[in-house]
């Protein structure tokens, strides 16, 4: 546990998540995961937060950890096909991870996913949230559609809109 993380989780105004995923974002990042699913008979979940608190800071939880504690509290896991994925943003970190059920994962693989995390980070860093994020979204949704082509009109299993922690 790093005492300078602490400290920019703690210092990090919550509001920075207001400020680059107001409402018209986050409306746009519940489109493309709509448009994308589309696509594919897959599931793609969006959270955001904006710093950790309490136990999971003190804990010294990393981005990594969160995500898959936040894949498992959102039940992302829980699809018939085993092809949910989570796209996981922790802005203190500046850290994007991508959580992905065993189905899809065994396809795509941690460099695939990281590849796309890299490239988010970029958008991010340069403060393009909107433009990043549904980039990230559109090349998970087009991974997907690879492997786990449409099936025409199939059930939503998981909610399109974002989350904001």
């Amino acid at each position: 546990m790093s005492i300078a993380r602490i400290g920019k989780h703690l210092l990090h105004h919550h509001w920075w998540k207001k400020r680059y995923f107001p409402p018209r974002v986050l409306a746009a990042i519940e489109a493309a995961i709509k448009a994308g699913e589309a696509t594919h008979s897959g599931q793609v979940r969006f959270v955001v937060e904006g710093a950790l608190d309490g136990a999971p800071l003190f804990r010294g939880q990393s981005a990594r950890e969160r995500a898959l504690d936040i894949f498992g509290q959102l039940r992302i896991w829980d699809t018939a096909h085993n092809n949910g994925v989570l796209i996981y943003l922790l802005l203190a970190d500046r850290d994007v991870e991508i959580v992905a059920d065993r189905g899809i994962d065994a396809k795509v693989g941690t460099a695939g996913w990281k590849k796309i995390c890299a490239e988010m980070e970029a958008d991010f860093r340069a403060k393009n949230f909107e433009a990043g994020a549904i980039k990230g979204i559109a090349a998970v949704s087009r991974e997907m559609a690879v492997h786990f082509p449409g099936s025409g009109g199939g059930p939503n299993e998981l909610p399109d809109a974002p989350v904001v922690i």
